[in-house]
């Protein structure tokens, strides 16, 4: 009855009205958040969200600058300004703001600017300075950390910076991070929740489809599905073991899988501390795996054998024979050191500290810097996984020489001398 008694122009008004037709969760969150993440299935509405959010911010609050942010510069042009559900679509046609595809630019009445910005180019964010972003579909970035990172450094114009994080979700890594950080607030969602605005025939053809599998679950409930099968540890495993601080602990080790090569495309150098505490757990407590060169490997090695206290250095040998004692002694001589064997196949040193973790024996000390380690864990299928799987190795090497024993590995020497408290 209210609808029938406005007048033509009113009606007309209403249907850019924003905050009269999006659902309670599709509007901005209270409360001084940084970054509003937009975590939900295909066809939520989170791109009109997303859209209508910069409006408002150039409407009502006066944004500057703001940087449009997708995975190709087709997916800024074509999604998130002329698309159905894009910037443009926002306004009556008579009060749209100037759209300049050749300059990738936007301007509005009050002489405020919109930018496109394509994961693809992270070094065209590099400079520029914003107050205001919107950034779709993260999970698809092709270099999304640096991309991710230059337009955070941007972020440093207005009283309060803030970006808007529209994507269906993926187990990445970038992804994590952003949900980890202080000052994300995160809105989850389903495709279901926005079933009036969909085409019917699209309802039944996806939902059906799709409907119970992993894939629907993913892009059409949302969820993060970071569980790989026949991978040995799962993300819900990981969690459950994970502790705050680590308590007194029997033993320290640093275990080492080297990489043969150190060239640009060689494996990294997996590196990985962990302790034995007296109530016979073991602690994981700081991943230290990188890809340099060996001189700089040994030295982190090195050095994170004197910042958390550690007994000796293993590291295995089956590739680089000596090499890896050797440049560790370049480095320094008097570091207790012992050189293990792989005489056995991935899946049998595996599984026993798999079953470590499943009997709640092993733990992870806090989250963010283990969140690569974590990744390969739940990605480590025995017998199939591409690649070197640097960091659980060192991760076995590490809990296989605390907690399970010299039965576990072929002994290949053991040679200790005082430690040393400095390098």
């Amino acid at each position: 009855m209210l609808l029938a008694g406005l007048t033509e122009e009113q009606a007309a008004e209403l249907l850019f009205d924003w905050e009269f037709w999006a659902r309670p969760e599709q509007l901005p969150p209270p409360g001084d958040w940084l970054t509003w993440l937009i975590l939900t299935g295909r066809g939520w509405g989170k791109s009109r969200t997303g859209a209508e959010w910069v409006r408002d911010q150039h409407e009502r609050y006066g944004a500057v600058r703001t940087a449009l942010v997708g995975a190709t510069a087709a997916d800024v042009r074509d999604v998130m300004i002329e698309g159905p559900s894009g910037l443009l679509a926002c306004y009556p046609p008579n009060k749209r703001p100037q759209y300049e595809p050749s300059k990738r630019r936007l301007t509005w009445p009050n002489g405020s600017v919109a930018f496109s910005y394509s994961a693809d180019e992270p070094d065209r964010l590099r400079g520029p300075a914003h107050d205001t972003a919107w950034c779709d579909e993260i999970c698809t970035w092709r270099r999304g950390e640096d991309t991710w990172s230059n337009l955070a450094l941007g972020m440093r114009i207005g009283s309060n910076p803030r970006v808007v994080v529209t994507t269906t979700p993926r187990p990445i890594k970038l992804l994590k991070q952003i949900m980890a950080q202080a000052g994300t607030v995160t809105t989850r969602g389903a495709l279901q929740e926005n079933l009036v605005n969909l085409a019917p025939s699209y309802v039944a053809q996806i939902v059906g489809r799709y409907k119970g599998t992993r894939l629907g679950r993913q892009e059409i409930a949302g969820e993060i599905l970071d569980d790989v099968p026949g991978a040995l540890w799962t993300r819900e495993m990981l969690d459950a073991c994970r502790v705050d601080q680590w308590p007194d602990l029997l033993r320290v080790v640093v275990a080492i899988d080297p990489a043969v090569t150190s060239g640009d495309n060689s494996d990294d150098t997996g590196i990985v501390v962990a302790g034995l505490g007296y109530d016979g757990h073991g602690y994981v407590m700081a991943d230290l795996t990188c890809h340099v060169s060996p001189g700089e490997w040994a030295t982190r090695a090195v050095n994170g054998y004197v910042e958390y206290h550690a007994d000796r250095i293993v590291g295995e040998v089956n590739n680089g024979g000596d090499m890896v004692e050797t440049t560790i002694r370049t480095v320094d001589s008097r570091v207790p050191y012992k050189a293990v064997h792989a005489s056995r196949g991935k899946r049998s040193r595996a599984e026993p500290v798999a079953a470590l973790y499943e009997q709640g024996r092993a733990h992870h000390v806090g989250l963010p810097q283990f969140l690569d380690l974590e990744d390969q864990m739940c990605n480590f299928v025995p017998d199939s996984m591409a690649g070197s799987p640097d960091r659980v190795d060192a991760l076995v090497w590490a809990l296989t020489e605390l907690m399970l024993g010299e039965p576990q590995m072929q002994r290949q020497s053991i040679r200790l001398v005082e430690p040393v408290s400095t390098i």
